[in-house]
C-alpha cells in the first residue's frame, strides 16, 4: 500500500514538473532557452513535455526546426496550466502566512514608440519598487497573440476598449498629434481647416486608425479627411524619423515627440478640429488568479498615469 501511494505521489509529482517545463518552453519560445532558464539539459526538457503527451495521448506542440507552437488541444492545456500553477503559487503564498512577493520575468509587447522618456521613466519606478521582477520588453507595432508567443500582457494604444477574449485594464488617454516638421509647413503652407488638408501628403501607419484618413471631432461634428499618401510603414520609428526629414504629415503620439514640440523641431497643426481621444490598454489573458508581477505591473500603470486625464492641453 505504502508503495503504491509513493508511486502515485511520484508520479504526481514528475507531472506538476512537467508542466512547468511546457509553460517555459512555451513562454521562451524553444526548448534550448526553456533549457538554460530551468538549468536542464535540452533532451530533459524535450523528455518533460512528451511525458505530459504520453499521459495525455495527444500533441500539445507543432515542432519544426525553426518554429514551436501549440496545438488547438495544447493550448486548451497551456492556459489550465497556467491558471493552476498561477493559483498553486497563491496558495503557497497563503500557506506561507506572507505577502505574495512580485518575483521572475515579466514578458511584455508594447508599440515600438513606447521607447520614449516618459515611458521609460514609468519602468525605473517599477523596477525601484520591484526588484525582483525582470522586464521583458518587445517592441513590436504587430498585435501578437499572448498565448501562442508566451507573452504575460500586452499594452496597446486604441479608441475602442480591444474586442477579444482577453482581460483588458484601461490606463489613461494618449494624446494623438496631427503634425508636421518646420521646413515641411514653410514649404507647402500652413493648412486652416480639415479641408485644406487635401492640398497635403501624409505619412501613414499600418496599424492605425488613421492609416486611410483622419478622423477630426469639433464642433460641427465629425469630419473626415483622407490625404494622398507619401510613405507608409508598419514602424512609428520610421514614421517619425520620415516626418522630421519633412516627407509629409503624421498623426504621432505627444508621449513620443514632446522634445521635438519643445524644440519647434515639429509642429503641431491647429484646426479648431480635435483626433479621436485614444486609451492605453493592459491586456493579458482570462486567468482567475494573476500572477503577482502582472498584477503589480498593471496596478502600477494606472496609479503612475493616473494624472494624465482627457482634457489635453
Amino acid at each position: 500500500m505504502l508503495c503504491f501511494f509513493l508511486e502515485n505521489f511520484r508520479t504526481t509529482m514528475d507531472t506538476l514538473t512537467s508542466m512547468k517545463v511546457l509553460l517555459q518552453v512555451v513562454e521562451s519560445g524553444s526548448f534550448v532557452a526553456a533549457a538554460e532558464r530551468l538549468n536542464l539539459s535540452t533532451a530533459m526538457t524535450s523528455k518533460h513535455v512528451m511525458h505530459l503527451e504520453r499521459n495525455l495521448g495527444t500533441r500539445l506542440l507543432n515542432r519544426t526546426s525553426r518554429h514551436l507552437s501549440l496545438t488547438e488541444a495544447g493550448r486548451v492545456y497551456y492556459e489550465q496550466c497556467r491558471e493552476m500553477l498561477d493559483k498553486l503559487e497563491m496558495v503557497e503564498a497563503a500557506v506561507r502566512q506572507s505577502a505574495v512577493v512580485a518575483r521572475g520575468v515579466l514578458k511584455i509587447s508594447a508599440p515600438v514608440w513606447f521607447a520614449n522618456p516618459l515611458f521609460t521613466k514609468a519602468l525605473a519606478k517599477y523596477r525601484s519598487r520591484y526588484p525582483d521582477v525582470l522586464l521583458d520588453l518587445n517592441l513590436n507595432d504587430r498585435l501578437v497573440d499572448l498565448v501562442e508567443e508566451g507573452f504575460d500582457l500586452a499594452l496597446r494604444v486604441t479608441p475602442e476598449e480591444p474586442g477579444s477574449s482577453l482581460l483588458t485594464r484601461r490606463i489613461c488617454p494618449i494624446q494623438l498629434m496631427l503634425v508636421g516638421s518646420a521646413d515641411y509647413l514653410q514649404r507647402n503652407g500652413y493648412p486652416k481647416t480639415p479641408n485644406e488638408l487635401s492640398k497635403h501628403v501624409s505619412i501613414s501607419y499600418y496599424y492605425s486608425q488613421f492609416a486611410d484618413e483622419i478622423l477630426f471631432e469639433g464642433s460641427n461634428g465629425r469630419e473626415t479627411v483622407k490625404l494622398p499618401v507619401s510613405i507608409r510603414s508598419n514602424n512609428t520609428t520610421m514614421l517619425y524619423q520620415a516626418t522630421l526629414a519633412g516627407m509629409g504629415l503624421a498623426v504621432l503620439p505627444k508621449w513620443l515627440i514632446e522634445d521635438d514640440l519643445t524644440s519647434q523641431r515639429l509642429e503641431v497643426l491647429k484646426l479648431n478640429y480635435t483626433l479621436a481621444t485614444s486609451y492605453l490598454y493592459a491586456v493579458y489573458t482570462n486567468q482567475r488568479y494573476l500572477s503577482p508581477k502582472i498584477r503589480t505591473f498593471v496596478d502600477f500603470l494606472a496609479e503612475h498615469f493616473s494624472g494624465i486625464t482627457e482634457s489635453f492641453d
